[in-house]
């Protein structure tokens, strides 16, 4: 599968007040927001890789080589009807988080946190234009899509990360793993689409999509 090289025309000003947690801070001042998100647009390298593969839903288990068996209910839940799934990395490589790393240094720590607030809206906007171009080529051969789904969320643990950065063969765009299994670079994302015949289209997934769907309280990005 070739790299996908994502277009960025603008990083959204109103994910990057989510992602820093001033939902609520209405005076915060917007120029500096605005400044993160150009910095941001400037520094993003965003690159995403996805591969397809069969799907024993009955046994919940992407039939790669060697197989990768799902852990937790929800994902299972989610696939639930799809026959394939696309197992896709994105990345903004290392040059935003290197900034972000020096405004802080620099005692900046206000726009720090902006710049990284931008990184992540920029990553999540470059796997939303991956997954538009999925969606087309997944069409033509009679398939569905599902929205995408990553380790960490509901209960599906972050210990199958390594499995998707193996089978997305993110090692292609320079994402690894840490023994701690975060990605790296930071501002990376892996997640897996599940593919369904179109004559099923009106059967949607049972999970709510984004922070609608997250048993997690307290996050920043809802604040």
């Amino acid at each position: 599968m070739p790299i996908y090289n994502a277009s960025l025309q603008a990083v959204d000003p109103g994910e990057v007040r989510r992602y820093a947690g001033l939902m609520k801070a209405r005076d915060f001042d917007q120029g500096m927001i605005d400044a993160a998100c150009e910095e941001a647009l400037l520094l993003a390298e965003p690159k995403g890789i996805y591969l397809v593969y069969d799907y024993d839903g009955g046994q919940g288990i992407v039939q790669a080589e060697p197989p990768f068996a799902l852990e937790g209910s929800k994902i299972g839940a989610h696939l639930q009807g799809c026959e394939r799934v696309a197992v896709l990395a994105v990345t903004v490589g290392e040059a935003i988080e290197e900034q972000v790393t020096r405004y802080f240094q620099a005692g900046r720590y206000a726009y720090s946190l902006l710049l990284d607030a931008a990184a992540t809206a920029a990553v999540e906007q470059a796997a939303d234009e991956l997954e538009k171009a999925i969606r087309p080529k997944a069409a033509a051969r009679g398939f569905a899509m599902r929205w995408r789904y990553s380790p960490g969320y509901g209960d599906w643990p972050l210990s199958q990360q390594p499995e998707l950065v193996r089978l997305a063969q993110a090692g292609r765009i320079g994402i690894s793993l840490t023994e701690a299994l975060m990605l790296c670079p930071r501002k990376s994302v892996t997640a897996l689409i599940g593919l369904y015949p179109s004559e099923q289209a009106a059967e949607a997934s049972p999970l709510k999509q984004g922070c609608a769907g997250c048993t997690q309280r307290g996050c920043i990005s809802c604040q």
